[in-house]
Order: C-alpha cells, then sequence, then structure tokens
C-alpha cells in the first residue's frame, strides 16, 4: 500500500539513521580492537594504521564520484547499492584472517561506506529542504551517528571480551539488511536534473594523490624520506594533485566545482569539517592504544574510558544545531574547533603527569567530544545549505571529501609524529647505547605496544619497561600537542573566512 508524506519522512530518517550507526560503530569500534588484532594476526604497528587508513582512503575514492552517479541516476538507487557492498565487504572483514586479506577487505568496505555515507546526507538534503525540517532531520542524523561513535568503543571491547573480534565487523550485516528495507519503502528517487558526466581522471588523480601522501608519511619514516620508494610516493602525490587541478578547470561537468569554493559560508565550513579530522577523528585511532599500552588497561577497561571522548558527540549535536540557528555557523563552528583544541591540550597535560590515569584524561577528553559535537552537524548543514538543492550530492561530496582525505593524511601523519616523539626520547634517555637506526626499531616496536624489557638481537643492553612506557608517553604527548595546536590553526582560518564573506556581503 502506499505511504503518506509523514509516514516516508519518518522511513528516511530510520533508513539514514542505520546506515550512520554503521559507519559511526565502524569507525570507532575498530580502533579498541587494534591491540587484539595485532597479537591474532601478528601485524605490526604499521599494518594497524593501513587497517584504518585503508578505509579512509577508500572512502575519498569513491566520494566524488558516487556524488556525481548519485546525482545523475538517482539517490535512492546508489543507496541501495552502498548498502548491499557495505553488508557484503563487512562479512568479507569478519571472515579475514590475515592482516593483507583484513586490509584490502577494509578497502572495499570503506568504498562501500563512503558511498553510503554520501548519499545519507544527499537524501536528507533532498527529503528536508525547510528550515526547521532540515534541522530536526540533521539533528537526529548526528544523534545517532554519535551512539555510533559513542558507544563502538565499548561494543567493540564487549563484542571482543564475549565472543571473537570477527564479530565487530559481522554485526553489520543484519543492520544493513534492515535499512535496505527502510530505503526501499520509504525514499523516493532524486536526480540532479543537470545530469552530469561522470569524471574518471579526476577520480584517479585525487585518489593517487591521497594514497601517495599517506605511503610517504607512513613508510617514508621507516625506510627514510630520501628513498627512491618516499621520493617516488611523493612525485606521485605532487603531480597527481596538479593534474586534479587542471582537470577539474578543464571539465565540463567537473566533480569538484572550484566556484563554490567562491560561497564564504561553504568554504568556512569546510575549513571546519577539515579542522575535525585534523585532530578528534585520528586520534580515535591512536586513543585506544593510548589507554591499553600506555595506561595499562584491558579493552573492556579501555572501552568504557573512551566513552569519555566519544559520548559528547551524541548528546551536544542537537546544541550545536540549535545554537547555529541562534548565532550562525560561523560562530559556532569556530567556537566548536577551539574547545575540540583545549581539549587536546588539557589531554597532553593529563598524560604528563605523575601517576596518569583515565581520570587525568577525563577533563581534556570531555571537553574534545563537546568540541566535536559542536561543530559537526552545523558544518553538514551549512555545506549543504549554501548550495541549491539540486547540488546537495555535490557540496556533500566536497565536504566529506575534505573529511576523509584529512583523515587519512592526519591517521598517516599522528602515527609519524607518535614513533618520532617516543624516539626523542629514546635518544635522551639512551644516548650512546644504541645508534639511530637501531633506536628507530625500538621506537617503532614500543609505538606498536612492546613495552616490557626486551633488547635487540646481538645487543646486550636491555631496555627496561620504565624506559619504553616514558617513551610512549613522550610520543603520545607529541600527538596531543599536534592535535591541539592542528584544531586552532584551522580555527583561525574558517573565522578568517566567515568574516571575509560577511565583510564582502555588507559591502554589496
Amino acid at each position: 500500500m502506499p505511504f503518506s508524506s509523514s509516514q516516508k519522512d519518518v522511513f528516511t530518517i530510520a533508513a539514514v539513521c542505520l546506515a550512520s550507526l554503521m559507519f559511526g560503530l565502524e569507525i570507532s569500534s575498530v580502533p579498541v580492537i587494534l591491540p587484539t588484532l595485532e597479537s591474532i594476526l601478528r601485524s605490526d604497528f604499521k599494518e594497524m594504521q593501513w587497517i584504518m587508513n585503508a578505509y579512509t582512503i577508500a572512502c575519498t575514492t569513491v566520494l566524488m564520484a558516487i556524488g556525481t552517479l548519485a546525482d545523475r541516476y538517482g539517490r535512492k538507487r546508489v543507496f541501495i547499492i552502498s548498502l548491499v557492498l557495505f553488508g557484503i565487504t563487512s562479512l568479507g572483514c569478519g571472515f579475514a584472517h590475515s592482516a593483507g586479506v583484513l586490509i584490502a577487505s577494509r578497502f572495499l568496505q570503506g568504498m562501500s561506506g563512503g558511498a553510503m555515507l554520501i548519499c545519507q546526507v544527499a537524501v536528507l538534503s533532498h527529503r528536508f529542504q525547510s528550515g526547521a525540517a532540515r534541522g530536526r532531520a540533521f539533528s537526529a542524523w548526528g544523534i545517532v551517528f554519535g551512539i555510533g561513535l559513542g558507544f563502538g568503543p565499548i561494543i567493540g571491547a564487549a563484542i571482543v571480551a564475549l565472543s571473537s573480534w570477527e564479530w565487530v565487523f559481522l554485526v553489520h550485516a543484519p543492520i544493513a539488511v534492515l535499512a535496505l528495507a527502510l530505503v526501499i519503502v520509504g525514499v523516493d528517487e532524486s536526480v540532479d536534473p543537470q545530469r552530469r558526466r561522470l569524471d574518471v581522471l579526476g577520480i584517479i588523480s585525487l585518489s593517487l594523490a591521497v594514497l601517495g601522501l599517506s605511503w610517504f608519511i607512513t613508510q617514508g619514516a621507516g625506510t627514510g624520506f630520501s628513498s627512491g620508494s618516499a621520493i617516488a610516493s611523493l612525485v606521485v602525490a605532487i603531480v597527481s594533485v596538479i593534474v586534479f587541478a587542471a582537470v577539474q578547470r578543464r571539465h565540463v561537468d567537473p566533480m569538484f566545482d572550484f566556484s563554490v569554493l567562491r560561497i564564504r559560508r561553504f568554504s568556512g565550513a569546510l575549513l571546519g569539517s577539515a579542522g575535525m579530522n585534523f585532530s578528534f577523528w585520528p586520534f580515535m585511532i591512536y586513543l585506544p592504544l593510548y589507554f591499553q599500552n600506555g595506561l595499562g588497561y584491558a579493552s573492556v577497561g579501555t572501552g568504557l574510558a573512551l566513552l569519555a571522548y566519544t559520548l559528547p558527540t551524541l548528546v551536544i549535536p542537537p546544541l550545536g544545531e540549535r545554537l547555529a540557528l541562534r548565532y550562525r555557523p560561523d560562530v559556532v563552528i569556530p567556537a566548536g574547533l577551539f574547545t575540540i583544541g583545549l581539549g587536546f591540550l588539557l589531554m597532553k597535560w593529563g598524560s604528563s603527569v605523575a601517576h596518569a590515569s583515565w581520570l587525568t584524561m577525563l577533563p581534556g577528553c570531555l571537553i574534545a567530544g563537546v568540541g566535536l559535537g559542536l561543530t559537526n552537524t552545523p558544518v553538514t548543514n551549512t555545506t549543504t545549505g549554501s548550495v541549491p538543492s539540486e547540488r546537495a550530492g555535490m557540496a556533500s561530496g566536497i565536504d566529506i571529501s575534505a573529511r576523509m582525505i584529512s583523515l587519512a593524511i592526519n591517521i598517516a601523519l599522528m602515527g609519524f609524529i607518535l614513533v618520532e616523539g617516543i624516539l626523542s626520547s629514546l635518544r635522551n634517555q639512551l644516548s650512546g647505547s644504541f645508534d639511530d637506526g637501531q633506536l628507530r626499531l625500538l621506537a617503532q616496536s614500543i609505538s606498536a605496544g612492546n613495552t616490557a624489557v626486551f633488547a635487540l638481537p646481538g645487543q646486550g643492553t636491555t631496555i627496561a619497561t620504565d624506559v619504553a612506557n616514558a617513551a610512549l608517553a613522550n610520543g603520545f604527548g607529541w600527538v596531543m600537542l599536534y592535535g591541539g595546536l592542528a584544531a586552532w590553526v584551522l580555527v583561525a582560518a574558517s573565522w578568517w573566512v566567515f568574516r571575509s564573506g560577511k565583510a564582502i556581503h555588507s559591502q554589496q
């Protein structure tokens, strides 16, 4: 039987929220099981980085293409396909029994997840176009996304404790089936009447740029940034960026329409979008490692401790949306980023005290989470609301691409900073005991959580646990400092762009 408009509203919100729940769980439940994966799959620190980065890079490779495909061939149709593929690839991750297979499966899962995410925003933007209804819809989306993020760590830890790590991935299959049913019966089809063509060269060049830079940061720390492979990956990244920019300017239907950057509200919100992924989201990968390897908590204890970091993303988004409606996004977005930066600096302090624990980390975790909650929904609503509704797919594609690109790069960059911080501490504590190459091997081993007493093969000198723990704490301190300062740099940039836009508007 046909459903009423109000019923379809409910079905649409429910379908999008279930998809966002899966995406949120996939972000926050996997990091807490990385130490388990490292042990069971006999993998190293770099492979742990790639288990997460494969997902984010894959998201980036499809986002702009999916935005165009959804606008051209139908957002409902592409949403259905993405849900089916996400369920299938989640099964593939759950049945993986080596780090290499899991990384490959995560890449495929990331492609379907990116497609699913871009469709969520486009479907909501098309269905709810008035201010009040749009605000309620995006608030519901933000709340459920926050539930996935907020409870993901404890859910992931509980699944490992009660069953096995495989079910952290397998659980998505039945959720995808339910979301699929809701989309089929409740979501109306919508397209962009302009029917833009797919920009294949732009997709390839953007993907190579992100992959090349991530590879340079991740692998260069081990092989040396002057090595042939590192230089080659950097050259590929630079050339790909140049090709991407040239293609977008000449293409009849570019997937990245640079003209939208002239809209100051869009650009200011886009900087806020990137700012969250220079700080909060990439650190989601490393914070569980700090609680488990640095503070010695078990997986369930780590999951509980991480709730302080993630739960504010559940309860704060509605407040962020109301504040944006009252005080404008150009005030709330920079304020939210500033709060994230403040939280990171408080975490830096909490990790440096004599007896660091979850209690000393609690204030910083809470404040960073509050900042994220204030920023996330206004950013999404502002980027999609700054352009005509028929270009919602393109706008959300640029927004999510900015998030995924900055996330992928910063996962790699934070890993590099962590190892360098550990290495700096080892140099100070073990001056003269090892050469620099041996110290770097030690730093990489410690970054993977090996802080017990050990020695390099052929070396009589052992590394005491307290030395390794001090080095690990120093490395994480560097990462927290970077996250705080990076957020504040993006605060200044976002504020300046928003202010410039107001000045131009007032002159006109």
